[in-house]
């Protein structure tokens, strides 16, 4: 199996460039399916870069799915100014509609970390049913915005002593839904030292 590299590319996006990490399939027969990786709170020097972000998207790339991870707007060299969660869905759009003229047909994994779960929950919400096949959420903020319903079968990853996204707010959340939520214990929002953990049950969860 290869190992790909992340690469840079740069996508067009509603208000300007957004700056975009590319790490491509690790599938010798090619890529079965397209994810995209949201970066946690830009306020809080979220960027691309994160180790969760990349974490997520090297699991993708090693289940055989192209991973794109962009900066949104105002962060690193993308162009616009940071919306608070609210015109980055629209960033969001233009890298899936990216990913899927250059992958035609496959389906779509939307993941995210922390501020990149409200992203990706409102996107999901705004195309329906569409070319989503799963939702994967890290440490999702549910207690800073306002998160709408995901899928029965999203995967919800919460670290036991998360510090920026309480647990109790994330079960306030996903308890109306009967929406599990994986927790890991001892950890925080940043899964220091969890990360091989948070991976391997990303892993396990796509199988």
């Amino acid at each position: 199996m290869k190992s790909p590299q992340f690469q840079p590319i740069t996508v067009a996006g509603p208000v300007g460039r957004l700056e975009t990490l590319l790490l491509d399939s690790a599938r010798e027969e090619g890529p079965r399916g397209i994810a995209l990786v949201a970066h946690p709170n830009p306020t809080q020097g979220g960027t691309n870069t994160n180790k969760v972000v990349q974490t997520l998207a090297k699991v993708f790339s090693r289940k055989g799915y192209v991973a794109f991870c962009p900066n949104l707007r105002g962060v690193g060299q993308s162009e616009g100014e940071h919306d608070f969660g609210s015109a980055e869905v629209d960033d969001m759009a233009a890298v899936l509609a990216h990913a899927q003229a250059a992958y035609p047909g496959l389906p779509v994994i939307l993941a995210g970390f922390s501020f990149g779960t409200f992203v990706q929950s409102q996107l999901r919400e705004r195309l329906g049913d569409g070319p989503i096949a799963r939702m994967v959420l890290v440490g999702p903020a549910t207690a800073k915005w306002n998160f709408p319903t995901v899928p029965a079968d999203t995967l919800v990853v919460h670290g036991e002593e998360d510090e920026v996204a309480p647990l109790a707010a994330v079960f306030d959340w996903a308890r109306p839904q009967g929406l599990p939520v994986v927790v890991v214990p001892g950890t925080g929002h940043f899964f220091h030292g969890k990360l091989t953990t948070l991976a391997d049950i990303v892993n396990r969860n796509l199988e």
